[in-house]
């Protein structure tokens, strides 16, 4: 039987799982500048954390998730998204306690599974990278956030991007907003589509969320959320656009973005890419504030704000910019072989260099000394070590500096009881070309 690949899974190859690495440490050493540290969450948690926290109605509670019964009959489901997992790790651990510094800035980076139709950028196990903020409601926590959304992007030279922002307001204002969107949309509940129709009374906002060409024409003369904002909600919404404004960081405000996940409120952002590839004003990272979600699942009271991004939309945008990923050096060091005898010395020799702290790699193909150099130079090794039956038998090894073209033999007995006085004498023999 011939085994394939699931539809919507992909297989990383390292050709390709080496510009996912550089990506990933470049975001890193980002997260690190503002301070956010690193959680891991489990893969599945219980689907009530899901249903209860995502929202019932949103998209992914209703058909996206990979939920399951296990064998002692919980029911369960693989994650499809982030947050829920680590406000329920925020919850279970307590890390809201005194103790802990406030606020709390972590970051995840990992798999989520969705059942939705693939298509480019979009599989059903991808991978994503987000970030959470527990503790204060300060609007400069938005901001700051938000920067850092942006700067990331910015980190990898991407031109075309565009903050977009709204306001959802607080529960009383939400409550006020949803009495008077649904008076908007009960005289075209005819001409709703089917989801809409469903979400109209359960969750009226969703429906401003609509993919639907029919919904997109009707919400589009809707009320604005803005409009309903309570002094509080406004306060925050004018104070996150001032300082945008301060830190010179452009942005457009769109009244019907509600975002696809319910527990959000007050601001609530998207970072688009205008890039012509990419598609029209394509959503890559979404967030906002949640100050609602830790109370929902069990914790006290603790006002939040995160985002998240997909990692293959990012990389998919970088290849259409033709990125010009930082080259890295490979191995420093590879052992060429020749001859039958060579193994047992060569063997010893690799690991040799590789307990003081060398990236080696050896032959074990038996191929030609001229291959063997083509895969050096083809992988970026700085040297090359040469072991052949006379190299063995005189108990040394030539050792070449593939950058200046120079070598010089080395003493196997001087290399393994003194590596670092033997290897940098060697090194300024061979460091300086044509001397």
């Amino acid at each position: 039987m011939n085994y394939k690949k699931l539809k919507g899974t992909v297989d990383i190859l390292p050709v390709e799982s080496e510009k996912w690495q550089i990506v990933e440490q470049q975001a890193r050493d980002i997260l690190h500048n503002y301070q956010f540290k690193e959680i891991r969450s489990p893969l599945f948690e219980q689907f009530d954390l899901y249903a209860r926290g995502v929202g019932e109605t949103s998209d992914i509670v209703s058909k996206e998730m990979y939920d399951f019964k296990d064998k002692g009959d919980r029911h369960l489901a693989l994650r499809p998204e982030g947050t829920a997992g680590v406000v329920r790790a925020y919850v279970e651990n307590k890390l809201y306690a005194p103790e802990y510094h406030k606020p709390m800035k972590l970051y995840y980076l990992g798999s989520m599974f969705r059942y939705e139709r693939p298509q480019s950028g979009r599989q059903r196990q991808f991978n994503q990278l987000g970030v959470e903020v527990f503790g204060s409601k300060n609007p400069a926590v938005d901001v700051e956030t938000m920067a850092l959304a942006m700067d990331l992007f910015k980190s990898f030279d991407i031109k075309d991007l565009k903050l977009v922002i709204n306001s959802l307001g607080d529960t009383a204002s939400r409550l006020q907003y949803r009495e008077a969107l649904i008076a908007y949309l009960e005289p075209h509940f005819d001409d709703l589509s089917k989801d809409s129709k469903e979400r109209l009374y359960k969750n009226p906002l969703r429906v401003l969320d609509s993919k639907d060409k029919k919904d997109k024409a009707i919400v589009a003369d809707a009320p604005s959320v803005l409009d309903f904002l309570n002094d509080e909600s406004r306060a925050h919404f004018e104070a996150v656009k001032d300082m945008l404004d301060e830190l010179e960081i452009p942005y457009e405000i769109d009244k019907n973005m509600v975002r696809g996940l319910d527990y959000y409120n007050d601001t609530i952002f998207e970072v688009m890419t205008t890039h012509p590839k990419f598609g029209s004003n394509a959503t890559i990272c979404a967030g906002g504030r949640y100050d609602g979600l830790v109370e929902e699942v069990g914790g006290p009271s603790t006002p939040a704000f995160g985002f998240g991004f997909g990692l293959e939309r990012l990389l998919i945008l970088l290849d259409f910019m033709d990125y010009n990923y930082p080259k890295t050096q490979v191995i420093d060091a590879y052992v060429v072989t020749i001859g039958d005898n060579v193994n047992k010395a060569a063997t010893k020799l690799t690991q040799y260099l590789r307990q003081n702290d060398l990236s080696v790699e050896r032959e074990f193909m038996n191929r030609k000394p001229g291959k063997q150099f083509k895969t050096a130079d083809k992988w970026n090794a700085r040297y090359v070590f040469t072991l052949g039956e006379e190299e063995v038998s005189q108990n040394k090894v030539t050792v070449k500096d593939l950058e200046s073209g120079r070598q010089t033999d080395i003493g196997l007995g001087d290399l393994y009881s003194d590596f670092e006085g033997t290897f940098k004498k060697a090194e300024t023999k061979l460091k300086k070309k044509g001397e």
